[in-house]
């Protein structure tokens, strides 16, 4: 457990440990001149944190606590090359990109370019990942590549949600927050023993507040926050050798629709004027079938962790997950429907992992297989004021199985230099049900709420799970050493490749192609093709000054292929009317991504802790090839990365100091954080390509882009010696900066092009005890 290292290092905005594995994090004894030296066993084994090759950032739930960083997007400002945010239209779905690659979008059908994971269990959509930070021991981020240790092959990068293990002993606590736009935030949480081999623990928590803006037209809030969560857990012990975990989870979202902030007027007769307030709108859709908004996700998981003598270990991972969620989407958001989505999803997920680990002198190693079975369901409706209303249904239905083996074994040629050999196959199998269909009126389709709506024509794409199936393999390896070049320093490089597997466009309309059997339906029909990643990273680690400095540098080179981009472009009739829309899933052939990340931490005096980061993307498509009408277009030239910034900063200082409190010893910590972004697109092209459908996206895409910017967040909280009391005060997004982190560009449906902001300045004041 992290525990009070992190305390220690709590400035620190990146912790490295090796890519690819996950962290245990423990303290160990140091001078107290010095920061205390942080041991990991994310390769299986104790190993100091400086000593092991590769780059992850790992933050105690302590310091989570101490900093009152509500979620994980807050920790895109302190973790080098990362971009993690509330997906455009929702309160709980989240989009995260790590170096260069992610997905934004949450349609059935998309996968993950960063995977998120719950206790080892592989998250498989999008919606519901973005929760409350509570019961947590640690939060870990790992950049680049990952596969060869267990789990998901992710190509990105991962996010891992660990929590605690229970106490031997009675526990009890309680957390409370209290903040402006009525912040109202409680946790309650406990364990206790049964007896010497089984205990049990639960949290119930419920986060709510007020809406930062409001809908002008009805008074209802916009971005407010209604959320419940709960968690059980029952551990055993039968023997010392084995440890069996059963733990069920549930998160409810019942706050109201996310609705954007119009940045262009309105169609006539009202020519709507943009609103005053960045976080009001007018948008009228509030319900689907009747159903207020809400997003429900639910598992459970079983861990059999078993000793089998010194060297060898073996661990089971099953689960089970499912989610369903009721997405009122007003694109235009005015309060007549012109152009809205009423979206329900549903999904479902079972996995299992097999692990054995090996933990020798000389050699060290961990081998496994992984299955994982899901459907991801949508169904919507577009709502478009047109030709007298439009209803234009999407049913996505796609199934999906992966099994992998995957091993990574590591060898120590002297006591300073090790060499590291992994790799994974991987067979993913996909088959979708799509079903795209115009039905007359503004009423909806025969599912969503209108049973006697009437079809405006047949079917734009009506195509079965035996007519749409792939299956996509891959081998995956990784190379890499680790030499410790002097007692200060150690020098560490890694080579690894990723995978994901081939898709379908859910959006996928045959009708606008000719029809089902036309040469470019039948294309479309095929997919496209896997995206993969060969990536090569060398980075160095120092220790200096009496371990009063700490260092961390890396440098990366992506080579990117087949980047899956989705897209919607209208279709017109033949009188060159809007009457539409149409997917537009394409890969772009090539992309170069280079990047070098920094990090510092330096303990200026016991009371005084200092720390920095800075990363530089440089993220290029080279080719990327789109119709234009008979021909194709290499379009790469008027492209940029989504979502990641060229140069993000951060800096970070910490001031503890003893200080009694009622008549009880503690210490008071002041702690200020400056971070700093570059310029970010949400959107690829924003430059001309001479393809007319995309570079009528240009002018609103670069509306959507957000220009460099920097965020202050500070905190003074006092903590009791005996760690049972802390009470802070905690202010983030302390000058009030406006800043985009969402957006959709609907130009050619009404002009519609709405943004959605990250949160204002926000203040609480937080309680936490233990008992």
């Amino acid at each position: 457990m992290l525990r009070r290292s992190m305390a220690v290092v709590m400035g620190l905005p990146a912790i490295a440990v090796p890519t690819g594995a996950y962290a245990q994090v423990e303290a160990a004894p140091a001078a107290t001149s010095g920061m205390e030296k942080v041991v990991v066993t994310a390769r299986r084994r104790a190993e100091l944190i400086q000593d092991v090759p590769g780059a992850v950032s790992a933050i105690s739930g302590a310091d989570l606590e101490k900093r009152a960083i509500p979620d994980i997007t807050a920790l895109a400002d302190l973790v080098p090359g990362t971009t993690l945010k509330t997906s455009r239209a929702t309160n709980t779905t989240l989009t995260a990109f790590i170096r260069g690659i992610g997905q934004q979008d949450p349609v059935a059908g998309y996968e993950q370019g960063v995977g998120v994971y719950l206790d080892d269990v592989y998250l498989a959509r999008p919606q519901g990942a973005l929760t409350d930070i509570y019961d947590l021991e640690r939060i870990e981020v790992l950049r680049g590549p990952q596969g060869t240790l267990y789990g998901r092959n992710t190509i990105g990068g991962a996010i891992k949600y660990v929590t605690r293990r229970l106490s031997n002993k009675p526990t009890f606590e309680f957390k409370g927050a209290l903040g402006n736009y009525g912040q109202q935030d409680v946790l309650f949480k406990g364990s206790m023993p049964i007896n010497e081999m089984i205990r049990i623990g639960a949290s119930v928590a419920s986060f709510n507040r007020d809406g930062f803006g409001k809908n002008v037209i009805t008074g209802q809030d916009n971005y407010n926050k209604e959320v419940g969560a709960a968690r059980v857990s029952i551990e055993a012990t039968p023997t010392a050798d084995l440890f069996i975990r059963l733990a069920a989870d549930k998160t409810d979202d019942d706050s109201l629709p996310r609705h954007g902030y119009r940045l262009t007027a309105g169609p006539a007769p009202t020519n709507y004027a943009p609103l005053p307030g960045d976080y009001d709108t007018r948008a009228n859709l509030y319900k689907v079938l009747g159903h207020d908004q809400e997003v429900v996700n639910k598992g459970v998981s079983l861990l059999v962790d078993y000793t089998i003598n010194s060297d060898l270990s073996f661990k089971s991972i099953s689960a089970r997950r499912s989610s369903k969620s009721y997405s009122p989407i007003d694109f235009d958001s005015l309060d007549t429907p012109l152009f809205e989505a009423p979206t329900i999803y549903s999904d479902k997920q079972t996995s299992q992992e097999l692990q054995f680990t090996y933990t020798g002198s000389k050699f060290q190693g961990v081998a496994g297989v992984f299955f994982m079975k899901t459907n991801a369901f949508n169904e919507f409706d577009v709502l478009y004021n047109v030709a007298g209303g439009l209803a234009l249904y999407t049913l996505d239905d796609i199934d999906g199985k992966s099994a992998a083996a995957f091993a990574d074994i590591s060898y120590s040629l002297s006591d300073t230099f090790n060499i590291n050999v992994g790799g994974r196959f991987t067979e993913d199998e996909r088959k979708a049900r799509i079903y795209k269909r115009t039905y007359l009126g503004l009423a909806g389709s025969p599912t969503l709420g209108n049973p006697n709506a009437i079809p405006a024509a047949a079917p734009n794409t009506d195509m079965s799970k035996s007519d749409l199936n792939r299956k996509d393999t891959k081998f995956t390896p990784k190379l890499g050493f680790g030499w410790k070049m002097a007692p200060e320093h150690n020098l560490y490089g890694t080579y690894s490749e990723g995978f994901k597997g081939g898709m379908y466009d859910p959006r996928m309309d045959l009708a606008a192609t000719g029809g089902p059997n036309t040469p470019a339906s039948l294309i479309k029909r095929q997919g496209v093709n896997p995206e993969e990643v060969a990536s090569i990273e060398l980075g160095l680690k120092s220790n200096m000054m009496g371990a009063r400095l700490q260092t961390n540098m890396a440098v990366f080179y992506t080579d990117y292929k087949e980047v899956q981009i989705p897209g919607s472009v209208p279709t017109f009739n033949a009188q060159g009317v809007v009457t539409g829309f149409a997917g537009l899933l394409t890969n772009a052939g090539k992309a170069k991504i280079r990047g070098i990340e920094l990090e510092a931490i330096a303990r200026v005096t016991n009371q005084l802790t200092v720390s920095g980061m800075y990363s530089h993307i440089d993220a290029q498509y080279k080719e990327w090839m789109v119709s234009n009408g008979t021909a194709l277009v290499n379009v790469a030239n008027s492209a940029e990365f989504q979502n990641t910034p060229k140069n993000s900063g951060n800096l970070a200082v910490n001031y503890e100091w003893p200080l009694a409190f009622g008549g009880n010893k503690g210490t008071l910590s002041l702690n200020n954080n400056l971070s700093y972004k570059s310029k970010v697109y949400q959107t690829e092209i924003i430059k001309p390509a001479g393809v007319p459908s995309l570079d009528a996206a240009v002018v609103p895409n670069l509306m959507l882009a957000q220009e460099g910017y920097s965020l202050w967040d500070a905190g003074l909280v006092w903590t009791s010696a005996d760690r049972k009391v802390q009470v802070g005060l905690h202010g983030r997004n302390l000058t009030d900066k406006r800043y985009k982190v969402a957006g959709y560009n609907f130009a050619g449906f009404f002009n519609t092009v709405t943004t959605f902001y990250g949160d204002p300045r926000t203040v609480k004041l937080t309680l936490g005890l233990k008992f």
